[in-house]
């Protein structure tokens, strides 16, 4: 064992002698080894210390006559991952079990198990015989930096950020908590334990786990990066399916609104072409009260809703309607006595009067396979067919339950997904990790507006994502309150640069950009228009999350996990690995003062480059509020598409891809597919690697040849690399045809290249066909 870890291991009483340890814990007896672990006993225990994939070690004490169960957290459809690389020594003293990404070392004497990095750096020790009394206990260096564990609800103190130290709670909570029984370190390491709640004692160079739910204990340990530890815990967790392609578009939220008024808002939004990809009623759309209310059309409000018009007329219009659903249902109804009858309710829970109908009711116990079953029923199912296609999950983490929110969502995904081809999409109010198995997003709850709370909303958001959650959106505009047309502006602003775009607020609340005076309809509109443009980044990013666990955007620390400014930061963050965003969320701010990770940044405004590690004041329009601090990391490849007022209503056939080449390679993997069916998860799907790099004074640009059945309309890419006005560009060996300028170019048929300038300098655009290899290489005089 090395110094440093033998320090820390010390300091937090992992380990003792040996002759000590023997006088307080058994010794370890019938071991059993092979090439991916090994398994033994440590009094009543059976312990196994496994790999489980090349970056993570599965550590689990049974005790004696308890079988072995896992809880949500865990995927129930994951097999043990073999690591074929795999190798075990054995010298008596030690075990040592080794990946090409970690080992793991069973000190024998101590009964500790320490976990090095692929470089033997020490990371943890675990103490095993604590883990045979169900405490979870762990040394590291004191420094380390330490996230996850869980988020913020709608009204607690944000302040600390994002790093976890002290008394954490993993829960799932209330009003947009986020919580995992998983925390991490920037440096390379991370815990998950498979229980339903946890509490976690973060203090000291130690890790003390406890209040497990279950007397088998399985600690998952692993090492990497980042992006290397949320793709294993999407491995063991469960990957997130993919939204449908439309909720990655702007979703207006509205309590109080009739069919004629929701016709009225479509109408003007596609008048102004402000783009709009799906609306959600709250009660308004449901015959809230009555027999089967809780599943179908308010036909008074709704008269066309029932019969399919409604939904014919939106999908003409490229409209998707999503529906709030409630946790309860009206005791003296069909529905309730059917809910009595089979005895479907919340344990212990009293009958009281509704809210909204002042009507008897009470919560249904998703956490019952029974209420599961049922609750997909034939009423929901007809509400699916015509027109309600995304669930708005409201106040299901008012229980003591972690999972009771969790499984609320999976029984409308397993109901969904048994009944329609459809992509199942969803938000609901809080998370706990396993959720997003079943196509969950999460929103932070009903909110104050103002600065002040939309200010808030960031360590939320980026809290949320460090503890599982990738898909995260918020009441744009605030919940409670009418937020000044400023403020609004603003918060569309912010909006426009998180995973679900949407907007709400309470009953007679209007969220419309129009009805905030002309300054903040140009900016917001401004905004929702930029979010449209960049759709084909987006959806690479979410399709990212969905393959490897991170997804569009990131904690500034993912990407810059030994910088101490980025320890912390939430002013700022990733939108895809190639934009950083720094949303405007002061009132009446002119200057910003932004920190920048190291690199060069280039200002996606106006073209200005700055370099990294330094925190830059920044100007800000404080006057029309159209503009939102976003940079352009160098190495960036970023493809846009021609803005539409809803992300179906055209073909697209030309994709622009801006790239940033720098000296390092980098690369971006476009992907599409149908964007409405699971096909792509049996390979109807279309990929493609662009990649690009600089070489003093040449550039290297290639696309790789299609992955996956699926072929979009895409024929064109018109590829803009930065920096760089080319004397001639080679095609596989070959000149590619010269046009003088890039507006030839563009008018021309086939391929070729042309050079000019643009807002971020000399340019060389090149028009190559989709959907083949290319690689090419510019050559200039002189690079800028």
């Amino acid at each position: 064992m090395t110094a440093r870890l033998l320090a820390a291991a010390l300091a937090a009483g992992l380990l003792v002698s040996a002759q000590a340890r023997s006088a307080t814990a058994p010794a370890a007896s019938a071991v059993h080894a092979d090439a991916q672990g090994v398994a033994f006993r440590l009094g009543a225990e059976q312990l196994s210390i496994r790999l489980d994939g090349a970056g993570v070690v599965h550590v689990q004490a049974l005790p004696a006559g308890v079988d072995e169960v896992h809880t949500l957290v865990l995927d129930p459809n994951a097999k043990p991952a073999a690591v074929a690389d795999a190798r075990v020594h054995d010298d008596g003293a030690a075990f040592t079990l080794t990946s090409d990404r970690l080992t793991a070392i069973w000190h024998k004497g101590p009964g500790t198990l320490e976990l090095q990095d692929a470089q033997h750096h020490p990371l943890l020790t675990l103490d095993l015989a604590a883990l045979t009394q169900g405490h979870v206990q762990l040394g590291h260096a004191p420094g380390d930096a330490l996230y996850g564990i869980g988020g913020y609800d709608k009204d607690q103190d944000a302040s600390a950020g994002l790093l976890r130290t002290g008394k954490q709670v993993a829960k799932a909570g209330e009003q947009g908590h986020a919580g995992a029984p998983f925390v991490w370190s920037t440096a390379g390491y991370g815990v998950l334990v498979d229980s339903d709640g946890a509490d976690f004692m973060l203090k000291g160079g130690r890790i003390d786990i406890t209040a497990l739910s279950k007397p088998a204990v399985d600690v998952y340990l692993m090492s990497g990066d980042p992006m290397q530890l949320f793709g294993a815990l999407a491995d063991l967790s469960g990957h997130a399916p993919l939204f449908p392609r439309w909720a990655n578009g702007f979703i207006n939220s509205q309590w109080g609104i009739d069919e004629q008024e929701f016709r009225q808002i479509v109408a003007t939004y596609r008048a102004k072409h402000i783009p709009l990809d799906a609306f959600t009623f709250d009660f308004d759309w449901k015959a809230w009260g009555e027999d089967w209310g809780e599943f179908r059309w308010n036909a008074t409000k709704f008269p066309a809703g029932p019969t399919g018009k409604l939904k014919a007329d939106m999908d003409a219009l490229g409209v998707h309607m999503t529906g709030i659903m409630k946790p309860r249902v009206h005791v003296e109804t069909v529905e309730g006595r059917y809910a009595t009858a089979h005895d479907l309710w919340l344990p212990g829970e009293k009958v009281s009067p509704d809210y909204f109908s002042h009507k008897p009711v009470k919560d249904l116990d998703f956490d019952k396979p029974a209420t599961r079953a049922w609750f997909f029923n034939d009423a929901l199912k007809h509400s699916f067919d015509t027109g309600i296609v995304g669930w708005w999950n409201d106040e299901a983490d008012t229980t003591k339950s972690d999972t009771q929110f969790l499984n609320m969502q999976r029984t409308i995904y397993d109901g969904q997904r048994a009944y329609s081809k459809l992509r199942v999409w969803s938000i609901n109010r809080d998370f706990w990790l396993g959720a997003q198995r079943y196509a969950y997003g999460l929103w932070s709850g009903d909110i104050q507006t103002g600065f002040a709370s939309m200010a808030a909303q960031r360590p939320r958001m980026l809290s949320a994502i460090n503890a599982g959650e990738t898909q995260w959106g918020m009441d744009g505009g605030g919940f409670f309150g009418h937020p000044s047309d400023e403020n609004y502006a603003r918060w569309i602003e912010f909006g426009a640069f998180t995973p679900v775009f949407r907007v709400h607020g309470t009953e007679g609340e209007k969220r419309q950009p129009w009805t905030y005076g002309p300054a903040a309809e140009a900016a917001a509109t401004r905004a929702i228009r930029l979010r449209y443009a960049l759709l084909p980044y987006i959806y690479a990013y979410q399709h990212r999350a969905s393959t490897q666990g991170v997804g569009l955007v990131q904690p500034l620390a993912f990407a810059w996990p030994h910088d101490a400014q980025a320890r912390n930061d939430v002013d700022a963050w990733l939108f895809g690995d190639w934009m950083l965003v720094s949303p405007v969320v002061e009132q009446g701010q002119a200057t910003k003062r932004i920190y920048l990770p190291a690199g060069t940044w280039t200002d996606w405004a106006d073209g200005k480059t700055y370099q990294g590690g330094q925190t830059i004041d920044y100007p800000v329009d404080a006057k029309t509020w159209r503009d939102t601090p976003l940079f352009i990391r160098a190495g960036a490849i970023i493809p846009t598409q021609p803005v539409m007022d809803w992300t179906g209503q055209h073909p697209v056939t030309r994709v622009a891809v801006d790239v940033f080449p720098a000296d390092q390679a980098s690369h971006f993997d476009y992907y599409d597919d149908d964007g409405e069916t699971y096909a792509y998860a049996d390979g109807a799907y279309f990929l493609q690697h662009l990649a690009t790099q600089r070489n003093g004074n040449t550039v290297s640009f290639s696309i790789t040849a299609p992955e996956g059945s699926y072929r979009p309309e895409l024929r064109l890419w018109l590829v803009r690399i930065h920096g760089i006005a080319a004397s001639n560009v080679d095609l596989g060996g070959t000149a590619l045809r010269h046009y003088a300028t890039p507006a030839e170019l563009a008018a021309a048929d086939g391929e070729g290249w042309g050079a000019g300038s643009d807002r971020y300098g000399p340019v060389t655009v090149l028009k190559l066909d989709a959907g083949a290899a290319r690689t090419l290489t510019l050559h200039a005089a002189a690079a800028h």
